[in-house]
């Protein structure tokens, strides 16, 4: 008898917990997890750091996964930190991933918590925003790890946490980002069996959505010098001025979209992001500066596109007397977002479940890019949005904007999204 006890106790201890568990739990525990997640949220968001120089970010990620009793790693990105749970029943090993870095942004909220942070960027002094929610990634990733950590008797496998930087891309001349994680051998070890992530965005208040395959497009900047004839104002004739190549350059790229690309087959954006040139208002400055970002879903279309700006940069110039030099992956690239239709498919259920059933799925892809499209390389992934505007409210100012604002209370359902994934691909993982 006291033999057979024994071996019933090891089942009970090996055996997977069964599925809703953690979401069980959590129902009782959210209040508690989410007034965590708003003190958490607010600091990051009043003190927030450029790519790669996300450093009081990581010693505060790191002092928080520590005081859950968790060991952490600062080994993988420039200023990226990760860490391991591991649960107490057999299963996948499951990473979730959020990105810590904030934009050159001046915030315009008028917040308790807004962000009074300055610094210079690219020879200009500017504000600093987490004008894209990472913010909001960072806590809810903190609080899905503190409810995790205190609950891994219903863990079915192990979690390994991912706080990325430089997700908004490294300084130029840096590595950073996802990239640089895989490069270093964050994956090496050992390798997760699914990759999970969220994104915030103005839309309705807790609104869940992903999209299976292609999810958002890849990224890339590209930028064009044109080098004129420095002269005087007053007599444009004795040189080459190159804002008027640049002018032509800028209204002609738009016709790579329109008149270039068989939008049939495919979606592209050239856009033009960064143009200066000049000192005074009598010189006509002897060279102009563009700079830009190129979003596609195809690759042979990156191609395509990135032959129509040289063709186009160049032949210009040429025509003004001009001269065009183009730079292509100024820094570095993001590859498509590619959401796993197996992941997206078994787990829909488990977003719609989190969002209150307020869930759908795309019918196209973003042409936002997202650099979780290299973990998504390497293992299964599945990338989501949340809606973060006040409840009511259907549009209010997007992402990247000085006004981007993040209603705490609909980040419950972001934890409850993570929770969920964790809980139903663990079981689907142990009962295949």
């Amino acid at each position: 008898m006291k033999q057979l006890l024994l071996i019933f106790a090891f089942l009970l201890i090996s055996h997977p917990i069964s599925a809703d568990a953690l979401k069980t739990q959590l129902d009782l525990d959210l209040d508690g997890v989410m007034a965590k997640v708003t003190d958490w949220r607010h600091y990051f968001h009043e003190n927030p750091e450029l790519s790669n120089r996300e450093f009081k970010t990581q010693q505060s990620i790191v002092q928080a996964l520590n005081e859950m009793g968790l060991e952490t790693n600062t080994d993988y990105g420039i200023t990226g930190v990760t860490a391991f749970i591991r649960g107490q029943n057999p299963g996948p090993l499951i990473a979730l991933r959020a990105d810590i870095d904030a934009l050159p942004v001046t915030e315009k909220l008028n917040l308790p918590f807004s962000s009074k942070v300055k610094t210079t960027y690219q020879g200009n002094e500017v504000g600093v925003m987490h004008a894209c929610g990472h913010d909001a990634h960072i806590a809810v990733l903190l609080g899905v790890a503190s409810f995790l950590s205190k609950n891994t008797d219903k863990l079915n496998g192990d979690i390994l946490l991912i706080f990325q930087p430089a997700e908004e891309g490294a300084p130029e001349g840096e590595e950073g980002g996802a990239e640089l994680m895989l490069k270093q051998g964050l994956f090496d070890a050992e390798k997760p069996d699914a990759i999970f992530g969220m994104h915030v965005s103005n839309a309705p208040h807790g609104q869940i959505w992903t999209k299976p395959g292609p999810f958002m497009a890849s990224a890339e900047a590209y930028r064009i010098v044109i080098e004129g004839k420095q002269t005087h104002g007053s007599r444009p004739w004795n040189g080459v001025d190159p804002i008027v190549v640049a002018s032509d350059i800028v209204s002609s790229l738009q016709t790579i979209v329109s008149r270039r690309l068989n939008l049939l087959d495919s979606q592209a954006v050239v856009t033009v992001g960064i143009m200066k040139a000049g000192t005074r208002n009598n010189i006509i400055p002897a060279s102009a500066f563009l700079e830009g970002t190129i979003r596609t879903f195809e690759d042979s279309y990156a191609d395509q596109i990135r032959n129509e700006i040289k063709i186009i940069a160049e032949n210009i110039a040429e025509a003004h007397h001009a001269k065009a030099n183009v730079q292509f992956k100024v820094y570095g690239g993001y590859p498509v977002t590619v959401n796993d239709e197996g992941l997206v498919e078994n787990l829909s259920s488990s977003l719609s479940l989190a969002a209150n059933g307020d869930y759908y799925e795309a019918k196209v892809p973003r042409t936002g890019a997202e650099d979780f499209s290299f973990f998504a390389q390497q293992v299964p992934g599945l990338f989501f949005y949340l809606g973060v505007n006040p409840p009511g409210v259907e549009e209010s100012p997007t992402n990247h904007s000085p006004y981007f604002y993040v209603d705490d209370d609909a980040l419950g359902n972001g934890v409850k999204a993570f929770v969920n994934l964790v809980d139903d691909f663990s079981y689907i993982y142990n009962n295949q």
